[in-house]
């Protein structure tokens, strides 16, 4: 598993699956990559799909989604993540 920071939010990565967000917070988000694509030696991922999701132990997986999207690159799609975490934990 790697792990980094993005805008103040941890990413943390197994395989094509991100998660962005903090555990403790109402609210994380599930990235999969898609449709990866080898440019110059680089492997790129030309469609991600997004979640958010609530982090309570009590629900499935299917009933912890709240929205979803996509979006053609992981920037553009942590990009409107961000955003959607923003919002959603500070409610």
């Amino acid at each position: 598993m790697d792990f980094m920071m993005y805008k103040g939010y941890p990413l943390v990565r197994k395989g094509n699956d991100i998660y962005f967000g903090y555990m403790s917070e109402p609210y994380v988000i599930w990235l999969q990559a898609e449709d990866a694509k080898e440019e110059k030696g680089v492997k790129l991922s030309h469609k991600v799909r997004f979640y958010q999701m609530k982090t309570d132990e009590n629900l499935n997986p299917i009933d912890a989604i709240v929205k979803n999207g996509e979006r053609p690159t992981l920037y553009d799609a942590l990009e409107v993540a961000s955003t959607w975490l923003r919002r959603a934990n500070q409610s």
